[in-house]
């Protein structure tokens, strides 16, 4: 298709303060930089029209729609980060879509947000809009078509500020488009469109009598992710306000005036277990509202279950699959709730194993490395969680195994050479690092009234020198495979000069215990909101062990002391599921699958039973006051090393070319895993006192 790229936006002399937008503020409710565009074109054709291949993109945020049914909302989103927000992204996407038709008429229309209001927003800071179709008719002819001043072109008034809509003001006029300078350049998406669908409540129809004020409870089966949807039947004012919540808390919230008969399509994602509704109505005669939520996912063409004898464990399998769904969106999001950018690769990297284990696509993984890889690079390097920056590295090298793509190594290549290098000034003569932009993020914890999000050197050096540790080990695999074995020798070396530095001066042979970090003073020059001054204290916790275990930091035999220490010393403290990932992989790799796998994955069953709606965001609250989410797929890591250990998979040569199975039932009576591979569905049947039964498909290769 010819990637013709014509952009388009309201016309400067009649909407002069409508042009630009700021795009590094979230949050922002100030309708002054705030508004909704709407673009329309109707083609009418003598021949029909039986297929349309489109590429489209919006600045900052469209809603698609072709004779009158959406066909996608977007853009697919560069994500950013929570640094470098002062200047647009290097990379703009357009999504691509074939649909099939029939039709002498095609009528498009586009609703575009222009201002960021979630913190998963970008922009170059100005409107657009921009549509290009090739059009294949009946006969094997083909026209293109594509945004131009010749499509007409208004500002919305009902939508005034942000999760806001008031229908009682008049409509603007249509009037030609503007075309505008292409600033953008879009590549191509290398996702699909994403799926939407209508959930409807029951009891969705709400009978309003004159004058009557109303509160309207709609609960639905799960949390899902998607966009308020209202149809509205009234001859007077009537008054909503919606909060979308996920269990018992106040939720997110969108409020509403409604003086004539309207259909309300929102641009802010929520994450919802259901609708409380206030409804306050001034007018004098009846009227009808049916609220409804469009819930919207990474298209899902497969899905693998694992069942078990125990209902518990498959309940905890369940939510943590169908959290992971609704945070696959057109970039990983932490949550629906939260919508953080790809800041948060903890999170990602712990959905992208996930996935493997359940969708099995992987290619919003490979573009989630691939544009943090830009993110790194915009960023010289650093990326706002310090520690996440470094899991990048493995999440690169585990999402290449699953897939064997090479090309995205080559593409992340530079960012990696770049995120190295920085953390190579990080190191003190004492050769640790010991000079980082802080210790962030290790886990959502605190101890003595200290944040384990941003902790002191006492508390999150050596977890910062491990995970940088980890990411010098993949990096020189990395290398490897891209033919560069200078510098996979290199970054051996480095590891192995870390390692030594680690063992002698953050193990603590009396107490055969990795310590947090030093007790030594951070230069003052470091001090910042996100690093705090050292403390005194010496911490002796379960954060460091698990890594040294992990990235095998200590031998065989010491790793296997630690692990045992960790599951059974109380004194160690706590870790929340983010961490438990880790932990689970530890002991996976040194031999204790059996012995310990069924006994983390009882941590989840008690918050499971709490809510089955969703997957809550920690096992404890950080500080009496905060309130989890129930939609937070960094805890979801079951769904994942459930199967692995039933399986007792390994990869043994990248996209599935060559693997290995163990089969274990880990102390239950039976159980049947799943995993979607590129030959078919990969199945492991077990029952207690039988042999394993293993379903191949046809073409994997198993050791």
């Amino acid at each position: 298709m010819n990637n013709l790229e014509k952009w388009i936006w309201l016309p400067e002399n009649k909407y002069p303060e409508y042009q630009t937008t700021n795009y590094s503020k979230c949050g922002n409710d100030d309708p002054k930089n705030f508004t909704v565009a709407e673009f329309k074109k109707d083609y009418s054709f003598c021949k029909k029209v039986i297929k349309a291949h489109l590429r489209f993109s919006g600045d900052t945020e469209f809603q698609l729609y072709l004779n009158g049914e959406t066909i996608a909302t977007g853009p697919v989103n560069v994500g950013g980060d929570f640094l470098g927000n002062d200047k647009a992204r290097d990379n703009y996407y357009a999504l691509n879509l074939s649909l099939d038709l029939d039709a002498h008429y095609l009528s498009f229309f586009a609703r575009v947000k222009l201002g960021p209001t979630e913190i998963l927003d970008y922009s170059v800071g100005h409107g657009g809009f921009m549509l290009t179709a090739e059009l294949v008719f009946e006969d094997g002819t083909k026209k293109l078509i594509y945004t131009d001043s010749s499509w007409l072109a208004r500002r919305n008034l009902y939508y005034y500020k942000p999760r806001a809509f008031d229908n009682s003001t008049c409509e603007d006029a249509y009037v030609n488009a503007k075309e505008i300078n292409n600033i953008w350049h879009a590549k191509d998406s290398l996702i699909p469109v994403r799926r939407e669908k209508l959930l409807v409540p029951d009891d969705n129809v709400i009978n309003i009598k004159p004058f009557e004020e109303k509160i309207v409870n709609l609960p639905f089966d799960m949390i899902y992710a998607g966009y308020i949807y209202l149809k509205v039947k009234t001859e007077g004012k009537i008054n909503i306000k919606l909060n979308c919540y996920e269990l018992n808390d106040e939720g997110t919230e969108e409020n509403y005036v409604f003086v004539k008969n309207s259909e309300y399509r929102g641009f802010k994602m929520h994450s919802a277990g259901g609708f409380l509704l206030k409804i306050v109505s001034e007018s004098k005669k009846e009227a009808v509202i049916e609220p409804a939520f469009i819930t919207a996912y990474y298209p899902v063409t497969v899905e693998a279950k694992t069942v078990t004898s125990d209902e518990t464990l498959n309940e905890v399998f369940r939510v943590c699959s169908h959290t992971l769904k609704y945070c696959r969106q057109y970039i990983h999001l932490d949550s629906p709730r939260h919508t953080e950018p790809l800041a948060c690769t903890g999170d990602y990297y712990i959905e992208s194993l996930m996935t493997a284990f359940t969708f099995g696509d992987m290619r919003l993984s490979e573009f989630d490395v691939m544009r943090t890889a830009d993110v790194i690079t915009h960023n010289g390097g650093k990326m706002f969680h310090t520690t996440y920056s470094l899991i990048w590295v493995r999440m690169l090298y585990d999402t290449y195994m699953f897939t064997g793509n090479k090309e995205m190594l080559k593409y992340c290549k530079s960012a990696l050479m770049l995120l190295l290098s920085l953390f190579e000034t990080y190191i003190g003569e004492n050769g640790i690092i010991e000079s980082p932009q802080d210790y962030m993020f290790i886990d959502w914890v605190y101890i003595d009234d200290i944040s384990l999000h941003h902790p002191p050197k006492a508390l999150g050096q050596t977890c910062l020198n491990m995970f940088y540790y980890g990411a010098l080990i993949y990096a020189s695999k990395i290398y490897s495979l891209l033919n560069e074995e200078g510098m996979a020798e290199d970054s051996l070396n480095k590891a192995e000069k870390l390692k030594i530095a680690i063992n002698q001066l953050l193990y603590d042979k009396d107490k055969d215990l990795y310590f947090e970090g030093l007790n030594t003073p951070t230069d003052e020059k470091l001090i910042a909101y996100y690093m705090p001054q050292n403390v005194e204290k010496r911490y002796y916790r379960k954060h460091a062990n698990i890594l040294a275990a992990y990235y095998d930091v200590c031998d065989e035999e010491t790793s296997v002391r630690l692990l045992e220490r960790v599951m059974n010393d109380d004194s160690l403290g706590i870790v929340q599921p983010y961490f438990t990932h880790f932990l689970f992989e530890a002991i996976y790799k040194h031999g204790l699958r059996d012995k310990y796998t069924l006994k983390l994955l009882e941590k989840w069953y008690e918050p499971v039973k709490e809510c089955n709606k969703g997957l809550v965001e920690g096992f404890y609250k950080p500080n009496p006051t905060y309130v989890f989410d129930h939609s937070h797929a960094w805890g979801g890591t079951p769904a994942y090393s459930l199967p692995k250990a039933l399986m007792g998979f390994e990869m043994l040569k990248e996209n599935f070319g060559k693997v290995k199975l163990s089969p274990s039932l880990i102390g239950l009576k039976e159980a049947t895993a799943e995993m979607p591979t590129p030959y078919g569905m990969l199945r492991c049947i077990q029952k207690e006192g039988e042999e394993p039964v293993l379903i191949i498909p046809e073409g994997l290769n198993l050791e």
